[in-house]
């Protein structure tokens, strides 16, 4: 299901035995805009440290009840390696963090789940070691990061990041949520990252290929008005290939049975 990150944050992370906290944010990573850690909210229970949550860990969203479970106890969470609240999350960490849970290297492929589009759990048993020799950097950013980044289209400025858009079964970002009130009477529009130029981090701006008029012209987004009609339209008017199109092809030629939900 497509959803705003911000509704997001209204949800409980919640273990085998227990509640962990609420979602915080969101950690991407800039190649292909995928949720690679949910951030915990987690009161007191674990004072002082950051606590993150991997998707390979997830499973389906209760509608109903507003949370999201996740797959480990309490214990396991307390036990991960530990990682201080201004500490990034560094692909070292992430090395010893994927040791820990015997977790996929998401990086480790072509895809946004390296061999596979879609998440393919592991069978929970012990990673074969490896010798990481690909440094610390790994490009993952916060959603909090980017909100309010000034969106630069082909010949000009049309607004600002206000939200994003995440699917809850890739976990990947299908749009950013652009807010043009300074130029068209408060409309919101969609632009996934696929059309992005690239990131001027020191300029707080993101650049996509597209114009200004396409852009103006582009359907309104109204929160809870999107469904597989509207993207239909918003990728026919923008002439793309649709993003599930693609992912469907990919699926056909992945070397893994992945796992719906």
């Amino acid at each position: 299901m497509l959803r705003r990150a911000n509704e997001f944050k209204s949800f409980k992370l919640r273990a085998l035995d227990g509640d962990i906290g609420s979602i915080r944010g969101f950690l991407f990573d800039e190649q292909h805009w995928t949720v690679r850690y949910l951030s915990a909210e987690t009161g007191g229970w674990l004072s002082g440290r950051s606590v993150v949550i991997s998707p390979y860990t997830l499973g389906a969203t209760n509608e109903d009840e507003r949370v999201v479970p996740v797959t480990l106890t309490k214990k396991q969470v307390e036990d991960a390696p530990a990682l201080t609240a201004d500490q990034p999350v560094s692909r070292q960490y992430e090395n010893h963090y994927n040791d820990f849970y015997a977790l996929p290297e998401y990086w480790d492929g072509p895809y946004s789940w390296g061999a596979n589009s879609y998440i393919v759990r592991s069978s929970g048993q012990p990673r074969e070691s490896r010798n990481h020799e690909r440094g610390l950097a790994n490009g993952l950013h916060t959603t909090n990061d980017v909100t309010g980044f000034h969106v630069q289209s082909l010949d000009g400025e049309v607004g600002h990041i206000e939200d994003f858009i995440i699917d809850d079964e890739t976990w990947a970002i299908r749009y950013l949520i652009v807010d043009t009130k300074a130029w068209w009477a408060g409309k919101q529009v969609l632009v996934a990252p696929q059309w992005i130029e690239r990131i001027s981090w020191e300029e707080s701006r993101v650049l996509v290929n597209l114009s200004r008029e396409s852009i103006r012209r582009s359907q309104e987004y109204v929160p809870n008005s999107l469904n597989r009609e509207y993207e239909t339209e918003l990728y026919r008017h923008y002439d793309r290939h649709a993003y599930w199109i693609n992912e469907r092809t990919h699926r056909e030629h992945e070397p893994h049975t992945y796992q719906q939900r």
